[in-house]
């Protein structure tokens, strides 16, 4: 765990809580000196750019500061640091081309070591990621979630922080003693001493020490003919982790959701709903969570790939440049800090900076601890460590000079440069920068505090942010919802842009990665009660990015009270501290971080590309890890039961398998391993060295063990031929079988003792109710219920074995992936949990045949693709942090929460959305903005340990008008589905869709009330909220939430699970799908992506009245698409796209649109790939004729118009007036 910065003694580190961090490491040498470095995982590909000597790039083999590197159990020996440079990728940050100073070596010392910027590869879709070692856990393993502040009616009554101890099978949290040594490749070079690692054969680091009996099991080739005689398993001295205690098993039931306390059924008053009575406390919460993904027309400030004639590119962010200026006196352009210091140096040097990586204190023992932070009050006091901090100044920095004041604590200003408080909604006062000068490119001069309003201007000028009473803003414009039936725009509904200034505007984060409910933040508790909003945040932390800075300095520089990164968003003092956002200590500026070796200028550190970028990755040092990197891991879990033979998933998955082994996330340590299973459990070894795979068979399934630990784990490229061999053979293999039981919960049992010392990624493939062993399973689906409109039972798992295990493999850094193929019941309720609570994913094919469903077979095969190829992070731990005053609970995801602020992340992908919900502890009068802060620390599949921050800045606001000008309704939206799932779980499903509608009445009746001349009989909204009722009645219709219609329990639940763990932007396609008419197609309006014309069909409303017997229309629900044909359709239309000549001759069940030469052809497919592109799930295509069985599904997905059980939207509407005027 990186210690506080500068911290010289051990004893430093023991005062700061938990943080989140990582670093870098690989096994494979690079060649020192100048030239390209290793393959790179992230980003595009980079060109060579010269820079000053000591300032190379950090190589991408794990390679550490000069010292010796101590295998001690759960830390590592304090490590001095060597350079003091700040390293980058060249070319990645935004430069004015004035300052791009080509690179001369003439004059440099002989021997300095010239070092170029490494070569990522060129961009992918999806890329890879490698993991680290995941010990047990020591001091982590007593895990607690944090006591919440009370929230909305979703909320009442939480259970008291719980503890859980993750049990494990592996005795330490850094390097397990079974483990033996790891053997890794270093380079030597100056910058970076190698670290010396004692070699062992293949297989030794990760041996599992087990005695099995030779007897107790059966050895034999793979052959189609030797599948009968199986023997019994004797001995297995390796047992599973005991159970979690008791009081964890009674405090997280419900399959570990939050025990809310709802209203009886029925349409309660307005004092429950949703979103009111934050009266509640947190219990240990492992939810799923959407954020937002990839957007369409805003860039993020990211890396780009420059000319190799160019050693500096500009990025595309405008206004990144900062006009602050340079120092008045010229520095030199090689600091001090390039040269190597001696370790007493260094250490003296951590002292007075807000840099972490100085390595001059005891390493951590426990993931728990690699991220942490607080704030000042939780520091405890030592010799060693600064005094605590006088009342108001969070920090005793040095003192400033003579004459220049020190800033108040109430004017906290965020961002070098910029405005303390913003303009309000169309407000024309000027920004409150009188001190800054006007941007010129000839200004120059570094500025000081006068930039910054004092404490009077600040008072007097809060109202800035305040609507002026003649002009309102768009969002703010009443709209009669009863009157006005066109409500939803032709144009897809963007994120709403944050009140800031332009500056602050385009430094800030994505919608697509980070995105708050409400853009405007209530200055209170009380405030944001009554509007009766949630509160809350969605994120998409790893989401696929074709350009991210990625920041390769030694230096990575962090508060020293709540360790916040640096970012866009603080403020220098001056040239030597910087204010923290989030706590507002006072920060010293580290030596190395006044050059920026980008521009070749010193004394300019708001110009860091760390400060001008929002989203950034930096490549950590070794205080951010507890042991050296695992290999990528993969185990696949093979049910091979007769269901699963006749269902034929097995051909695809082989083939998938086969097609894609080479593009497996991986360096040349990748391993990987198989496993089947039926009544028992076959093991494979694939050791190098044998002519064919031999087949294990453990028939014990009540004790089970592993037969040979060292070879059902091989080396991917060593074992390769013998895989291929296996994976060729395994599609036949079973095809006589007669086995109808599945022993699921031992077959997990096994794979979680064979991953344990590793950690990584196992993949199950489960075609039924599990029938034997541990976690065996009964039917509990009444299919007569599934269209019951009173209650819905069963929604929460039938045991806690799934849980349990779990928690367990999370422990170990193991993800449990879930593959569910059936056509029967399975209790996807209970098999959910593993996946659930070990931050892996669902995937689910209900009726799923490899010959009688092509196109359920064609999308397993498509997302396999993906699945397999994608970018993983390995071992990772993701924190949280916000302006003091905020505080959050209830977290949404795949995940497992260690402590109030930290979800652990065994296994980290692009697909993952998280949501958590905020309230408002204390007063935010005291500062006109807050700021939000994620921090991703992961083990890339190259065997780097990187941290990926994003920062999102939002305003305060003071005013009930304001709160409402600033509602993200989409966001809004997807954080109630989250809590909606819980509430279902918690409580009841009929609770949960009350409390949906309690949203809708009680914040438009808050509303109503601010709105002077308000007519009784109008059902009045700002723009900002005039989709809200239209989304909860999507979302009252959507298969989680709907009664009255035939729905199956694995259907609903399945549903649940995606709106617990899917980003924003493609839940909301699955909440409220998009409709398009398509058989007009023009290119007016259309996009060019990738050399291909792309038409922009305006969004039709879901409604019958919206489709014409003339016309096509297709229908994008997320992960499925509906192209409904007309009956009088033109012919002309099906003939050029559809392949037919007429309506009749359309078949009833077609799946594909034919490659035609034909303009309407180009145009139709080139709009349906565009849709398709960066989806984590492959959309299933389906034509539906006008008039056939088909459409009945099509149909169900128009929720404007009304259902035998339903409400049409206008009767919605009116039902909403109703409950707002008793």
């Amino acid at each position: 765990m990186s210690a506080p910065a500068g911290s010289p003694h051990p004893a430093a580190s023991a005062r700061i809580p938990p943080k989140l961090g990582g670093a870098a490491a690989s096994g494979a040498a690079a060649p020192a000196g100048p030239g390209p470095g290793p393959h790179q995982q992230n980003g595009p590909a980079q060109n060579q750019m010269q820079v000053p000597s000591g300032y190379g790039l950090y190589p991408q083999n794990y390679v550490a500061p000069s010292g010796h590197y101590s295998q001690g159990p759960g830390k590592m020996t304090s490590l001095p640091l060597d350079s003091q440079s700040g390293d980058y990728y060249p070319g990645l940050y935004t430069v004015p081309t004035q300052n791009v100073v080509t690179p001369n070596t003439a004059g440099q010392q002989p021997g300095a070591q010239q070092r170029y910027g490494r070569v990522p590869p060129a961009p992918h879709v999806v890329g890879s990621a490698l993991g680290s070692f995941q010990g047990a856990t020591s001091s982590a393993s007593h895990l607690q979630t944090s006591a919440s502040q009370p929230y909305s009616s979703f909320v009442n009554h939480y259970n008291s922080p719980a503890m859980y101890s993750v049990n494990s099978s592996v005795a330490s949290q850094g390097l397990p003693s079974t483990c033996g040594h790891y053997a890794l490749s270093t380079v030597s070079n100056a910058a970076y001493p190698s670290i010396p690692y004692p070699s062992l054969p293949a297989g030794d680091p990760y041996r599992q020490q087990m005695l099995t009996s030779q007897s107790a099991l059966t050895v034999r080739p793979i052959r189609e003919s030797s599948l009968s005689g199986q023997n019994t398993a004797v001995s297995h001295p390796s047992p599973l982790p005991p159970p979690p205690s008791q009081q964890y098993q009674q405090q997280q039931s419900l399959s570990g959701y939050n025990t809310f306390s709802w209203s009886a059924p029925g349409l309660p008053s307005t004092q429950d709903n949703l979103i009111q009575n934050h009266t509640s406390q947190v219990a240990a919460n492992n939810n799923p969570t959407n954020t937002v993904a990839d957007s369409l027309s805003r860039s993020v400030m990211q890396n780009v790939q420059p000319p190799k004639s160019s050693p500096v590119v500009s990025t595309v962010l405008s206004g990144a440049s900062s006009t602050r200026p340079p120092p008045a006196a010229p520095l030199p352009a090689e600091p001090a800090a390039s040269v190597t210091q001696p370790p007493e140096l260094s250490q003296q040097k951590g002292v007075d900076s807000s840099s972490t990586t100085s390595s001059a204190s005891p390493m951590p023992n426990s993931y728990d601890a690699l991220e942490g932070g607080s704030y000042p009050d939780m520091l405890s006091s030592s010799a060693s460590s600064p005094a605590p901090e006088p009342a108001p100044e969070p920090d005793p920095a040095p003192a400033p000079a003579p004459a220049v004041p020190q800033p108040s604590k109430l004017a906290k200003p965020f961002g070098y440069g910029y405005p303390a408080l913003q303009p309000g909604y169309q407000n024309a006062t000027a920004p409150l920068n009188s001190g800054v000068p006007p941007s010129s490119p000839g200004y120059s001069g570094f500025q000081q505090y006068a930039q910054y309003p004092g404490v009077n201007q600040l008072s007097s000028s809060l109202g800035g942010l305040s609507l002026p009473s003649s002009s309102q803003p768009e969002s703010l414009r009443p709209v009669n919802l009863t009157q006005e039936r066109n409500i939803l725009p032709v144009t897809p509904v963007w994120a709403p842009v944050p009140n800031l200034n332009l500056d602050l505007r385009k430094l800030n984060c994505s919608p697509d990665s980070f995105r708050c409910t409400l853009t405007n933040i209530p200055q209170t508790q009380a405030l944001l009660n009554k509007a009766k909003l949630p509160l809350g945040l969605l994120l998409h932390p790893f989401r696929d990015l074709t350009q991210l800075p990625v920041i390769t300095s030694n230096t990575i520089v962090r508060c020293r009270s709540c360790r916040t990164y640096i970012n866009p968003f603080v403020s220098f003092i001056d040239q030597r501290r910087w204010k923290c956002n989030l706590c507002y200590r006072i920060n010293d500026v580290p030596e190395e971080f006044m050059y920026n070796p980008i521009t070749r200028s010193y004394g300019e550190p708001h110009k860091r590309p760390e400060v001008q970028n929002s989203t950034v990755e930096f490549i950590a040092s070794s205080d951010y890890m507890l042991r050296p990197p695992q290999p990528a891991v993969y185990l696949f879990v093979l049910d091979v039961s007769h269901n699963a033979v006749e269902a034929g998933y097995l051909t695809v998955l082989c083939q998938s398998l086969l097609e894609n082994l080479d593009k497996l996330p991986g360096d040349s340590r990748t391993r990987i391993g198989f496993m089947t299973f039926d009544s028992t459990i076959h093991f494979y070894n694939l050791q190098e060295g044998l002519s064919q795979p031999q087949m294990l068979i453990v028939s014990d399934i009540d004790d089970v063990f592993l037969p040979t630990p060292d070879s059902l784990l091989v080396n991917l490229h060593e074992s390769k031929e013998l895989i291929k061999d296996l994976l060729n053979a395994l599609p036949n293999m079973f095809t006589n079988t007669r086995e109808t039981h599945s022993a699921l919960g031992p077959a997990l049992q096994a794979a979680f003792k064979l991953m344990s010392p590793t950690g990584g990624r196992v993949s199950v493939f489960q075609t039924q109710l599990p029938s034997l062993g541990a976690g065996l399973l009964q039917s509990r689906e009444d299919p007569n219920q599934r269209s019951s409109t009173k209650v819905v039972q069963h929604l929460g798992p039938a045991t806690d074995f799934y849980k349990k295990l779990a928690l367990d493999c999370s422990g170990q850094q193991t993800a449990v992936d879930l593959f569910l193929l059936s056509s029967q019941y399975s209790d996807l309720a209970s098999l959910a949990c593993i996946s659930r609570y070990s931050a892996g994913c669902i995937y689910y094919y209900p009726s799923f045949h490899y010959m009688h469903n092509p196109s359920q077979a064609e999308k397993l095969q498509k997302d396999l693709k993906r699945y397999l190829t994608r970018k993983i992070g390995f071992e990772a731990v993701m924190r949280i942090r916000c302006t003091k005053g905020l505080s959050m609970h209830t977290f949404h995801g795949n995940f497992f929460v260690r402590s109030t602020d930290l979800l652990s992340l065994a296994n980290i992908n692009p697909d993952a959305g998280f949501a958590v919900q905020l309230s408002i502890e204390e007063s935010l009068t005291d500062t006109s903005l807050v700021c939000f802060q994620t921090a991703l620390l992961y083990t890339s599949s190259k065997g780097e340990r990187r941290i990926r921050v994003h920062t999102l800045c939002l305003p305060v606001v003071s005013s009930l008008a304001d709160v409402y000008a600033g509602v993200d309704v989409q966001a809004a939206i997807c954080l109630l589905a989250n809590m909606a799932v819980d509430r279902s779980i918690s409580s009841s499903l009929s609770d949960a869709r009350d409390a949906l509608v309690n949203a809708v009445v009680d914040s438009l009746s808050a509303y109503g009330s601010t709105v002077s001349n308000l007519q009784h009989s109008a059902l009045i909204a700002p723009s900002s909220l005039k989709l809200f009722p239209l989304y909860v009645l999507a979302l009252l219709k959507q298969k989680a939430f709907r009664t009255g219609t035939s729905t199956r329990l694995d259907d609903r639940v399945y549903a649940m699970c995606q709106i617990k763990c899917q980003p924003l932007v493609h839940l909301m396609k699955m909440i409220h799908p998009n409709l398009y008419r398509i058989d007009r197609l023009t290119d007016e309006g259309a996009i060019h992506v990738n050399d291909r014309v792309v038409p922009q069909p305006p969004l039709q409303k879901l409604s019958a009245e919206k489709l014409t017997r003339e016309g096509a229309f297709l229908m994008d629900c997320g992960s499925v698409f509906y192209i409904w044909i007309g009956k009088s359709c033109d012919n002309n239309f099906i003939e050029d796209v559809l392949g037919y000549p007429n309506f009749a001759s359309i078949p009833q069940k077609m799946t594909h649109l034919p490659e035609l030469d034909t303009l309407s052809s180009e145009r139709a497919r080139s709009f349906i790939t565009w849709l398709r592109d960066n989806r984590p799930l492959s959309p299933v295509l389906h034509v539906v004729k006008d008039e056939s069985p088909a459409k009945t599904e099509f149909f169900q997905h128009l929720i404007e118009d009304r259902t035998e059980a339903a409400f049409s939207y206008y009767e919605f509407l009116l039902h909403v007036q109703q409950q707002i005027c008793k």
